[in-house]
């Protein structure tokens, strides 16, 4: 079995290690592009409507602002390039500059005074925080112990639901200051980036970045470059196109949901559903605490440990049943919260957090990062074409964009189901191992 692709475990690397303080500290940190990634996306909801009225946006302007948020093609341009930046000058390379970008982008959104501002400042901020994730998916992938990556990963989609509730939280509390009080929304992730960028300064490259990268480790070891060490066309070689297709199917469709919720569910609240900015806000802040719980509960203690396709299933069929009752009933308050109720239980166990994890765990150290950069992207800028055409769907037959949007839950999880990967518990060199002798015996028998 040739093992050429299979990156060696880095000088030093002790895959038997329990986790440490040092380990939480870092996870966290890295973990905070969730943060400020969700943390927009919902703070643009929270405001959408107002926007809408005080800028005299039609529905089709709308649809541009959610296209080319942070929510969508900015990111997924932004992920495209930072993931491979990170592969060939390093993880924390990306650390140096994204989250001062994203705050000079958050500036544009917090001073607005027309629309064409607030798509500027969506855009700058979409390419940092795309950037910025690949980045940090990777590091805590290559930094997590094996029998602690998913619970160590899982901790970065706890982030995820914190960015949106405390968000939809101040939003809440601000919603009597209208158009000032989404201002300052925005002003805490401002503050919250640049805190954390100077945090960051002081984390470490990762080992086996540095291993591979032909850089010298704490002992002094030095390894060479890989052959294919700046050939991104290997991502697209029969030995890993696989695993591309499979993630980006299986988390995009899903995505063009939760990103349907997570820029637009106010939205839809306040102009079909009839409710009050505070309703509508308070509402989608459920999802997001009951996904918290049981990301923190439920995924992380048990999904090193148990079957993740049957965790992963689970997820995928409460969250389907979650829009199935907007699709079937009429939409008011109980229905409302029945939906945002499934969709933050299933979501707990479903495929955004599946998605970093595996996404980590399926690609070589040389392509970890461009893989999840091009997925990523992939991903976004399909929700960004998508997202041109939501507000009129919602505005024309509320019925028919909820029948489409459980269509894609459902093919979601089934994508998810078939073709979940065992990899819980190994480590990383393991799983390219095992992956690179089921590829050759596929090929010796063609």
């Amino acid at each position: 079995m040739s093992t050429e692709n299979s990156p060696q475990p880095a000088a030093g690397h002790d895959e038997a290690e329990e986790v440490t303080n040092s380990h939480w500290r870092s996870t966290a940190l890295a973990s905070m592009a969730n943060y400020i990634d969700a943390g927009s996306i919902v703070a643009g909801s929270t405001g959408l409507a107002m926007w809408q009225t005080k800028f005299g946006m039609s529905n089709h302007y709308v649809g541009v602002l959610g296209a080319f948020s942070s929510n969508a093609i900015s990111a997924g341009v932004g992920a495209l390039i930072g993931g491979r930046i990170c592969d060939l000058y390093g993880r924390k390379r990306i650390y140096q500059y994204d989250l001062l970008v994203y705050a000079f982008g958050i500036l544009w959104i917090i001073f607005a005074q027309n629309a064409w501002m607030l798509v500027v400042g969506y855009v700058v901020v979409g390419l940092a925080v795309g950037a910025d994730v690949p980045a940090s998916w990777t590091l805590i992938a290559e930094n997590a112990p094996k029998q602690a990556r998913g619970k160590l990963g899982s901790l970065a989609q706890v982030f995820w639901n914190i960015g949106p509730l405390i968000t939809l939280w101040l939003a809440l509390v601000l919603s009597p200051l209208g158009e000032l009080g989404t201002r300052l929304v925005f002003g805490h992730l401002f503050v919250l980036a640049l805190v954390t960028w100077t945090l960051r300064r002081k984390m470490s490259e990762s080992a086996r970045w540095k291993a591979l990268a032909g850089q010298p480790q704490q002992n002094g070891a030095q390894t060479q470059n890989p052959p294919f060490w700046r050939n991104m066309s290997q991502l697209f070689s029969h030995r890993y196109i696989g695993a591309v297709v499979f993630l980006t199917v299986m988390y995009g469709v899903w995505n063009l949901e939760a990103g349907t919720g997570g820029f637009y569910l106010p939205y839809i609240l306040r102009t079909v559903g009839g409710q009050g900015q505070a309703a509508s806000v308070g509402l989608q802040s459920i999802t997001f605490f009951l996904g918290l719980v049981v990301l923190a509960f439920v995924f992380m203690p048990l999904n090193d440990r148990v079957n993740r396709r049957v965790l992963f299933g689970i997820g995928a069929i409460i969250q389907t049943v979650g829009y199935l009752l907007f699709a079937i009933f009429e939409l008011n308050t109980t229905v409302a919260l029945s939906n945002v109720i499934l969709l933050g239980l299933g979501g707990g166990v479903g495929q955004q957090v599946f998605f970093q994890i595996w996404s980590g765990e399926l690609f070589p150290t040389q392509l970890r990062s461009t893989a999840q950069g091009f997925m990523f992207a992939v991903v976004r800028i399909a929700l960004g074409i998508w997202s041109f055409f939501v507000p009129v769907l919602a505005a024309t037959g509320f019925h028919t964009l909820a029948w489409i949007l459980t269509g894609f839950l459902a093919v979601s999880g089934l994508v998810g189901v078939l073709f979940a990967p065992a990899t819980a518990g190994k480590s990383l060199e393991r799983i390219q191992e095992e992956r690179d002798a089921q590829f050759e015996a596929r090929a010796s028998s063609r």
